[in-house]
This record gives structure tokens, C-alpha cells and sequence, in this order.
């Protein structure tokens, strides 16, 4: 993963409606869910919250896909998982991590 992608995924969760947004996705895993589920249930606006997902896509965070009449979000897992081993790559300056022992990934 480069520098870039992870300044533009860490980026996107710097702000408190994508960063719940992203959570919910995150909780309600590989089902996903669509606009109206999430507008609904975090209280956020449908223009607000389209604007925000946007950014999530753009990050490379949040993945859309069309079923039928509905679009479907879904956390992308594999690139949060990169986001996170870039950031703990080396993180204990080549000795043995605990980190690593207790944590492969977030899901």
C-alpha cells in the first residue's frame, strides 16, 4: 500500500459522520447496507449522508454495488486490513511484536 492511500483512507475517517458511517458498515459486515438503512438508522440526512459516502468511496474504504433498484455499501475489509498493516508495519523496531500475536486483522 502506498503512503498516498493511506493519507486519503485516514483522511476520509477523520471526520465524526464517516467515521460512524464506516462503523456501521463495519458491524453489519459483508451484507452491507443501503442509504436508507443508514440514513435511518444514524440520523443522518439523505443528502448529507450521500456526500459522505462518496468520500468513503473515493478513499477506497467503502465499496457500492447495484442489487436490483437498491445500491448496497459495503466496508472494504481488505483495504482497511492494508490501512492497518501499513501502520503497524515495523511497529516495534524489528523485535518480536505482541501486537501481531493477538491481532491478524479486523475481520
Amino acid at each position: 500500500m502506498e503512503e498516498s492511500d493511506v493519507i486519503r483512507a485516514l483522511a476520509a475517517l477523520a471526520q465524526p459522520v464517516r467515521l460512524q458511517v464506516f462503523r456501521a458498515l463495519v458491524v453489519c459486515g459483508r451484507s452491507g447496507l443501503t442509504p436508507g438503512a443508514m440514513a435511518e438508522g444514524l440520523g443522518i440526512p439523505a443528502n448529507t449522508l450521500s456526500f459522505h459516502l462518496k468520500e468513503l468511496i473515493h478513499s477506497g474504504l467503502v465499496t457500492q454495488e447495484r442489487a436490483s433498484r437498491n445500491l448496497i455499501y459495503r466496508a472494504a475489509f481488505d483495504r482497511m486490513n492494508a490501512v492497518l498493516g501499513y501502520l503497524t508495519e515495523h511497529c516495534c523496531q524489528g523485535a518480536d511484536c505482541a501486537v501481531g500475536a493477538t491481532v491478524d486483522s479486523c475481520c
